[in-house]
């Protein structure tokens, strides 16, 4: 834990740093996430500033989180343990405050991935019926 640091871009530069390195060994989400990214150097840049913008109110992230993830064989498991790598890897960089804070936006965007995506807990599409149509 690093104690007492203030949460600024180069702290949040090194905590995706650290949680990606972690992502791209797990066995479960490490496929997925490998087979996605071709420029790792690139997408650590990309994701530290979706989190400065998240968590420091930077405005510097110009993207889709939604449309991202969608084209990807994700099933609510990987999210779940995505998150569990989060939690780990923010309590090994952050003070407690500072971490329990990212985790709690990483859980508000973990549900609304699912959400957008049409999942729910045990990984399978919601399967919403079009009501009224050719009725």
């Amino acid at each position: 834990m690093n104690p007492s640091a203030a949460l600024d871009e180069p702290l949040l530069a090194t905590l995706v740093d650290h949680f990606y390195e972690k992502v791209r060994r797990d066995p479960d989400i490490g496929p997925i996430f490998n087979a996605a990214v071709d420029d790792w150097d690139e997408h650590k840049r990309l994701l530290t500033s979706f989190w400065a913008s998240v968590a420091l109110r930077a405005g510097s992230y110009r993207g889709n989180p939604m449309a991202a993830h969608r084209p990807h064989p994700i099933q609510a498991r990987h999210f779940d343990r995505w998150l569990e790598l989060w939690q780990e890897t923010c309590g090994e960089e952050l003070d407690e405050a500072n971490a329990a804070q990212m985790l709690d936006y990483a859980q508000r965007i973990g549900r609304s991935l699912k959400f957008g995506l049409g999942l729910h807990p045990e990984g399978h599409a919601f399967g919403v019926p079009v009501v009224g149509v050719g009725r």
